[in-house]
């Protein structure tokens, strides 16, 4: 009996041992999964996308699309077939450049949102995305500056009028933007499966966010600038006199007021609310602002902004075709399905600056 119950007594503390160590290996693995699903899940990120997966990819096709097809044209007119140089001719070729890059940027940004793709593609891809951007942020600054010297002062010419110096410009603004955009690829930072999903909310340090913010300010400043040009448009534009025995005069004041204020109805859509909604998101990312929910609700504002910027590629020929006649007449004869009368047209060495200018 004794000898029976000894072995009894064995066999049930072997049973308690046995379920106690089951017990703590699941309690363990329990605590892993949650760790897991905190820093490795793409499901579980502290940070997630929702409804962005599936707006995202949609509206940058149907960008895609029309750019594609907008900017082609553009090309056609301002690279194959081109006219006499001029300051402005030079910042729409690079402008139309500009936005004809960031375009064939998309598929690729389609193709790996919210994917774990090749870092270095990923980072490759959003670096050349911004880089564009930033070149058609200039490049519509540079016309605007343009179009406010000879509107405001048309009795003075300028260095920066010149074809050599407008060149020089656009140079310099590429060479920027490709040396300001070179330091994104020094770090190489993935501390968790949610840094290495492309396009995602990825934490900042102090340097890199300094100098993002230092981005936002400079296009404040900038802006600033831009509302001071049309400003002084505006007020020179009221006393214009257009023709007091023309009967069609009035139309005509309309028309040229609809053609200069486009250019900024366009820059202000575009790229104002991501830069406005662009600092409290930096801070987010560099952990100054902490709840989740503002994080969250910054990140959805950021790409949903980021999607009106690359609205622009396809806003900018609509610029073309109102503020240069060349380009409105080849279009029109594309569309009519005369051909050979836009090849000829472009052939000819009319000056684009003439024709953005004339009233």
């Amino acid at each position: 009996m004794q000898t029976a119950g000894g072995a009894s007594a064995a066999d049930l503390m072997s049973v308690l041992i046995f379920i106690k160590h089951i017990c703590s290996v699941k309690e363990a693995g329990h605590r892993g999964t949650m760790s897991l699903g905190r820093n490795s899940s793409n499901d579980t990120c502290e940070i997630e996308d929702h409804v962005l997966p599936l707006l995202l990819p949609i509206s940058y096709s149907i960008l895609c699309c029309f750019g594609l097809l907008s900017n082609t044209f553009s090309v056609f007119v301002f690279f194959v077939h081109r006219h006499a140089d001029s300051s402005m001719a030079v910042y729409m070729r690079h402008l139309t450049l500009a936005d004809s890059l960031l375009v064939l940027s998309l598929p690729l940004r389609i193709y790996y949102h919210n994917k774990q793709g090749p870092y270095f593609l990923c980072k490759v891809v959003g670096v050349f995305f911004y880089i564009n951007m930033y070149a058609s942020i200039s490049f519509l600054s540079l016309i605007s500056l343009d179009r406010y010297l000879k509107i405001v002062k048309p009795v003075w010419v300028f260095r920066i009028q010149k074809v050599l110096w407008s060149r020089i410009a656009s140079f310099i603004i590429w060479t920027l933007l490709l040396l300001g955009t070179s330091m994104f690829f020094v770090s190489n930072k993935q501390k968790n499966h949610c840094d290495k999903i492309c396009f995602h909310f990825h934490d900042k340090g102090p340097l890199a966010g300094s100098v993002n913010l230092a981005v936002v300010a400079l296009f404040g400043a900038l802006f600033l600038v831009f509302i001071v040009f049309y400003v002084k448009i505006a007020l020179r534009l009221r006393t214009v006199e257009i023709g007091k025995s023309d009967p069609n005069a009035q139309n005509r004041k309309k028309r040229l007021v609809l053609k200069t204020f486009l250019v900024p109805a366009i820059f202000t859509l575009c790229f104002l609310p991501y830069h406005l909604v662009r600092a409290p998101y930096i801070l987010a990312q560099m952990d100054v602002i902490k709840e989740k929910a503002s994080k969250q609700l910054l990140h959805n504002w950021n790409e949903t902004t980021l999607l009106l910027s690359a609205l622009n590629s396809c806003l900018d020929p609509i610029i073309y075709y109102f503020l240069s006649s060349i380009y409105r007449k080849t279009i029109l004869c594309a569309i009519q399905g005369q051909f050979k009368t836009m090849y000829d047209l472009n052939r000819r060495r009319i000056s684009i600056n003439r024709s953005i200018t004339e009233i």
